[in-house]
């Protein structure tokens, strides 16, 4: 793999002391009460129906026949729903918990017409993007006679509007640092605009330095977009966060307010960004100390992206442009404005720009081409996945590919940052284990990258191996085929094993009874977490 540049030159400490020094976690007291307050207010609602109830003693019968008829109308609608049977396994669990507290959060939280509105707006701003769109026939021509096997997954994803792009330059980043170092720079040099989207956005040293670049750059005229989800940054940003940059000249949106909608689903966890129409940017990276290691959560943070240059760049603000219309609800923006007329280098380097989200229901296309990776595998298939959280047909696929010979193997973290995720985590292990899927725990902290790589494809983008990603959170991705980027993956894969320690299927039946009981309980809700 070619040797990235230390991140000091690009944050611009003199030593890993000094970094660790400027790095910090900050909780914001704004963000904290804002939750607490959405939290007491849902449990107002519980707290007024048990009373209710107690109330309502007189009237018992009636009582208990209108919940038992509306549990069953739920139930209905569940089974004859479009929805994966894990998510409604844990709502009909849920509603059968909590009689009638469980019934009202599945008709505010779980009931899909509730993000109707959303959906209209995205398939409207879908629309209104597609004018943008052109389908290169050679490009899927010259695609097909390098790698007829994966031809199909590629005319799949055209059907579902993703096009494929040539002539394109990946950099891999096998860490944040590097990635950061890369990204810092870029930003330097922009001349017009800088389009920033992230799900995690904290102050500290990173967004110090981020903040500082994107304020000059203003000052000499570029436009700066800043798109963040609300869920994901609320507890790490200032009260006036917004307000401030906004008087300063930046464009900021933030996405799925929580105080305005009390919606822990269907979050933007989307990573991107895009400079002048050149060069674009995702992977596994928020803006947060921690990803870049200036401060240490859960052991060392491994995490991963890669640097676009080419035709794909003009897909990723495709991209980020339906997000920022569909959060703003604004007119309609001239997507030409921000297309590069850059001539770029001519390669044989693929790249499908993807995204997907819960307005997709119940068609996702990137679960969809995550199963077909597995499928088409023929030597390896190699994951690394903060969480692994999976339906069955995705447990099925990765077992066939085993017991069909193809090497499989799974990296997830050995120290977790969420212990319920970990669990159930350590939950699907049994299954793949027993049947030869390998899985191995990056030993010296929290692995958040996000990839999946066979010996002809691989995909580095947002997206986790779990239900949230799949089906709950609007995410993206980019399908590559390059030789020299794909071997450089499977380097950081390779590095990376001999960082890990591979778990048994031995060891994994021998753990606690008590972890196994918790395991069994938390799956239920496996969907939730």
């Amino acid at each position: 793999m070619k040797k990235q540049k230390n991140v000091k030159s690009c944050l611009g400490y003199e030593n890993d002391r000094n970094m660790r020094e400027k790095g910090r976690i900050k909780n914001c007291f704004s963000g904290l009460l804002r939750a607490c307050v959405v939290t007491i207010f849902v449990a107002l609602q519980f707290v007024f129906l048990l009373l209710l109830s107690i109330l309502l003693q007189q009237y018992t019968v009636y009582f208990y026949v209108l919940v038992e008829f509306c549990g069953l109308l739920i139930i209905l609608f569940l089974v004859n729903d479009e929805q994966r049977p894990a998510y409604k396994i844990a709502w009909i669990t849920i509603c059968l918990l909590l009689p009638i507290t469980g019934e009202l959060m599945f008709c505010w939280w779980g009931n899909k017409t509730v993000r109707k509105k959303m959906t209209e707006k995205f398939q409207e701003c879908r629309q209104h993007s597609e004018a943008y769109m052109v389908y290169n026939s050679g490009v899927q021509n010259d695609f097909a006679r390098l790698d007829p096997m994966g031809k199909r997954m590629i005319f799949y994803l055209e059907q579902e509007g993703f096009p494929l792009t040539k002539n394109n330059t990946v950099q891999y980043f096998s860490t944040g640092e590097d990635l950061f170092e890369s990204l810092f720079c870029d930003l330097k040099r922009a001349k017009k605009f800088i389009f920033l989207d992230f799900f995690t956005v904290a102050e500290g040293a990173l967004w110090d330095q981020m903040y500082k670049i994107c304020l000059k750059k203003i000052q000499e005229g570029v436009e700066i977009y800043f798109l963040y989800d609300d869920l994901g940054s609320m507890l790490r940003l200032g009260r006036n966060f917004k307000k401030n940059l906004t008087e300063q000249g930046f464009h900021v949106a933030v996405f799925n307010p929580v105080h305005k909608y009390m919606d822990f689903n269907d979050r933007s966890h989307q990573k991107l960004v895009v400079i002048d129409g050149n060069i674009a940017y995702t992977g596994g990276v928020n803006i947060a100390d921690e990803y870049a290691n200036l401060v240490e959560r859960f052991g060392r943070w491994k995490d991963n992206g890669i640097r676009l240059e080419g035709d794909s760049v003009w897909w990723m603000t495709v991209a980020f442009l339906q997000m920022w219309e569909l959060t703003k609800e604004a007119d309609h923006i001239d997507y030409k404005r921000y297309r590069s007329t850059k001539k770029f280098k001519e390669t044989d380097v693929f790249c499908q720009v993807m995204v997907d989200g819960p307005v997709n229901n119940p068609n996702h296309p990137i679960a969809t081409i995550y199963g077909q990776l597995i499928h088409y595998a023929q030597k390896y298939l190699y994951i690394m996945t903060p969480y692994l959280i999976l339906e069955k047909d995705m447990q099925d696929a990765l077992v066939t590919a085993a017991k069909s010979g193809v090497d499989v193997r799974i990296i997830t973290p050995y120290i977790p940052d969420k212990k319920s995720v970990k669990l159930v985590t350590y939950f699907y292990y049994g299954y793949l284990l027993k049947h030869g899927v390998r899985i191995f725990e990056y030993l010296p902290g929290f692995i958040h990258s996000k990839v999946i790589l066979n010996e002809s494809l691989g995909i580095v983008g947002s997206i986790n191996m779990d239900y949230r990603s799949f089906y709950l959170h609007f995410e993206n991705g980019v399908l590559i085929s390059g030789e020299e980027v794909l071997s450089e993956i499977q380097e950081d894969f390779t590095n990376t094993f001999l960082q890990s320690k591979e778990i048994t299927y031995t060891e994994w039946k021998q753990r606690p009874l008590l972890v196994k009981c918790a395991e069994n309980v938390l799956n239920l809700f496996a969907t939730m977490l």
